[in-house]
């Protein structure tokens, strides 16, 4: 039935409330910062959030996530790039893994993953991509489902666009081979998963962690909890 298959990461395949998630994430960029002998730790991650929404907004093919936040943070710090990235670098290698503890695997994913793979589908990891690599490919391992040849994971460094921007889901087909009606789109998140459904890709949205705010007018074609997913995906043909 479907040549691919995207997966959100955050509440639904990895359990975690990523509204509590991100006070822990920036305490403890706080914390790295003042570790580093930054006096203005407050400040810099002002910096983060705020050049982090830019990113989410910007709408240009050509320049890529990361460009886009780094241009922007490096414009209103006094530090050069060299030393901002080897502090990023050093937050997310020895700071970021300390999160873990906020987290925890769904049952059932892992065993679910290697089905599909098994079955010949593209799985790629969609999440928004506002993280790099590293945070992203270590909430992967978080969830035991890191050591998988899957056909792209969204992160910062490599898209042009973040969700939920039709364009984000355009460039995944793009980057993958497939069109959009020849994927399925699964996700917690009313807002940034379901305007997959607008190119034609069909959607299920995961109910355990939930984000709705009540202002969307889109439907999934089909929803439940991460284990009726599970059951759903496995009587699904390829």
């Amino acid at each position: 039935m479907y040549s691919a298959i995207l997966f959100d990461l955050d509440g639904t395949l990895l359990h975690i409330d990523m509204e509590e998630f991100l006070q822990y994430y920036f305490a403890e960029m706080m914390r790295a910062a003042r570790e580093a002998g930054y006096k203005e730790g407050q400040k810099l991650v002002e910096q983060v959030f705020a050049s982090t929404s830019l990113m989410l907004n910007d709408f240009s093919p050509t320049v890529s996530n990361e460009a886009v936040f780094m241009g922007d943070f490096l414009s209103h710090c006094d530090y050069p790039e060299e030393e901002v990235r080897t502090f990023f670098d050093h937050f997310y290698q020895h700071h970021f893994p300390r999160l873990k503890v906020h987290c925890r695997p769904f049952p059932g994913i892992p065993g679910m993953m290697q089905e599909l793979f098994q079955r010949g589908l593209k799985v790629v990891i969609a999440t928004n991509p506002v993280f790099p690599r590293e945070a992203i490919q270590q909430r992967l391992q978080w969830a035991g489902i890191d050591d998988l040849p899957y056909a792209l994971v969204t992160s910062y460094e490599e898209m042009h666009f973040c969700k939920p921007q039709l364009a984000y889901y355009e460039e995944i087909c793009q980057r993958i081979g497939v069109g959009a009606d020849e994927c399925l789109m699964v996700g917690n998140d009313v807002d940034e998963d379901l305007p997959a459904g607008l190119l034609g890709m069909k959607t299920y949205l995961v109910e355990d962690l939930l984000i709705d705010k009540g202002q969307s007018r889109l439907f999934p074609d089909w929803r439940g909890s991460v284990n009726d997913m599970i059951a759903f995906l496995k009587k699904t043909g390829s």
